[in-house]
């Protein structure tokens, strides 16, 4: 019984893996096909939590033709990351649907938020089943 417990977290790390996997492709893509750009901060989002506020800010880039586009960052924080009429180097797709800050953070952080869940229950699913290997 305790083999399915075990069979259950390694399979869980897999597929967290794999979507990990599936994020650092994306964002690698975009860098490599993406259009770079500088955007400019124009508004500070406050959002109000049980643990006080914190602040999303929203960016404004132009592209080849002069369009006007703006995009709400998907982090927040406090204190705030930027203020209004900082310059941030963004990346963002042809189609414009992806619109990302050039940073480790604002790239990869799904990447790594997924391995750092996945690694662990790797470690103890894969563990039990080399040890148990081993022993027989």
């Amino acid at each position: 019984m305790i083999a399915y417990l075990y069979a259950a977290l390694l399979t869980i790390a897999i597929v967290l893996m794999y979507f990990a996997y599936k994020q650092y492709i994306v964002s690698n893509e975009l860098m490599n096909n993406g259009i770079k750009t500088k955007a400019t901060v124009v508004d500070l989002i406050e959002l109000s939590g049980s643990d006080g506020s914190t602040y999303k800010p929203v960016f404004e880039y132009e592209d080849w033709s002069d369009n006007k586009y703006s995009f709400e960052s998907e982090i927040s924080s406090n204190p705030a990351p930027f203020t209004i009429g900082d310059k941030v180097d963004i990346v963002y797709s042809k189609d414009k649907k992806i619109q990302k800050v050039i940073s480790y953070w604002g790239l990869y952080r799904w990447t790594i938020i997924l391995l750092s869940i996945a690694a662990p229950l790797f470690v103890i699913g894969g563990g039990y089943f080399l040890f148990r290997q081993a022993i027989h």
